[in-house]
């Protein structure tokens, strides 16, 4: 195996956001602003698509709207077979910039473009593409959570419901890889793919908070509960799970399984749609390392937290939230992306 040095394993400096505090709505006002909304996206040819982590509203609008609520891997084939020339991505900025990448004559507007990722900033693509040059032997494949910058550095790109036989596949060929950002993500490709791996040292700060001590002291309490973990989270917490999987293969499981009891270790968010599709199951959030002030995420993404249906309106309204992208970037970002579609249809 390949080990980083003492340079690459310092991780980047991440600021992170505090939760926005938007102003409550009543039934009644909500009612009226996602009329309004309706409106907007008819009248600008629009289509909403919103991540499985966004606000509860949001997937119910991008649901009735005909849009589409999905993990970042569907959210980009969406794009690319709806008819309408404007989408508008309730998510986090990587979403919308794979959207443009894959759609360049469509607009792409997003609620808030200041919402990014832990993962994106945890990885600069100058200091990325620096530590790809120094290991030029590597295939490099980067979790899609990435910038455009990034991407256009990548061999593959890869989402967690296709990253373990996209590596599985280049194993087999004796690539050795190089694996950006997300390390805990990288670690269980690893361990269940056995490939020759360098891993960049980013971590998502929603599923880093998620702690194996305290998921033992709910397990106790809920015996015939499955755990179901998103594989962003340490090994400690992975090594508990029932199932482990990506945000759809987590869905999925709360249907399929026969268990009455579910202990859902990733965004708390994702519990919309498992309560839509399994509403006679009892889902329960694992445990963070704190509450309240003493957590950074309290189990959902602060930057996932800045989509409301608020600006979601106000971005219909001016259009000034757009995705622009260099097209040298875009061109050279797109062939890494495009591998893994292929790779998926195949």
């Amino acid at each position: 195996m390949t080990h980083p040095t003492s340079e690459d394993l310092k991780p980047r400096p991440i600021s992170v956001p505090p939760h926005p505090q938007w102003p409550s709505l009543s039934p009644d006002e909500k009612t009226r602003v996602k009329a309004r909304i309706r409106d907007l996206l008819a009248a600008e040819k629009a289509t909403l698509v919103a991540h499985y982590y966004t606000d509860d509203d949001l997937q119910e609008m991008a649901e009735e709207t005909g849009g589409m609520v999905a993990d970042s891997l569907e959210m980009a084939r969406f794009g690319t077979t709806t008819q309408a020339q404007t989408l508008v991505v309730c998510g986090v900025r990587f979403m919308g910039e794979t959207a443009k990448i894959l759609n360049p004559e469509k607009r792409v507007l997003m609620p808030d473009l200041g919402a990014t990722c832990s993962l994106d900033e945890g990885c600069p693509a100058d200091a990325f593409t620096a530590f790809c040059d120094a290991h030029p032997d590597h295939t490099v494949v980067v979790y899609a959570n990435t910038s455009a910058e990034v991407k256009a550095r990548a061999d593959w790109v890869v989402t967690s419901s296709i990253a373990l036989p996209v590596v599985e596949h280049l194993a087999a060929q004796g690539q050795k890889i190089l694996w950006a950002p997300d390390r805990h993500l990288g670690h269980y490709v690893q361990r269940m793919t056995g490939a020759d791996m360098l891993l960049w040292n980013g971590a998502c700060v929603v599923h880093e908070e998620f702690k194996s001590f305290a998921l033992e002291r709910v397990r106790k309490l809920h015996p015939d509960a499955a755990v179901l973990v998103h594989p962003e989270s340490p090994d400690e917490v992975v090594d508990q799970a029932d199932l482990v999987g990506s945000t759809t293969q987590l869905i999925k499981a709360v249907s399929e399984m026969p268990n009455r009891e579910f202990i859902v270790a990733t965004d708390a968010g994702i519990f919309w749609k498992m309560h839509q599709i399994a509403p006679d199951k009892t889902l329960i959030p694992a445990p963070t390392a704190g509450e309240g002030a003493t957590c950074e995420s309290c189990a959902h993404c602060p930057w996932m937290a800045m989509n409301a249906l608020q600006n979601l309106e106000q971005v219909l309204r001016t259009g000034d939230q757009e995705i622009h992208i260099d097209p040298a970037i875009r061109e050279r970002a797109l062939v890494p992306i495009r591998r893994m579609l292929d790779f998926a249809r195949r």
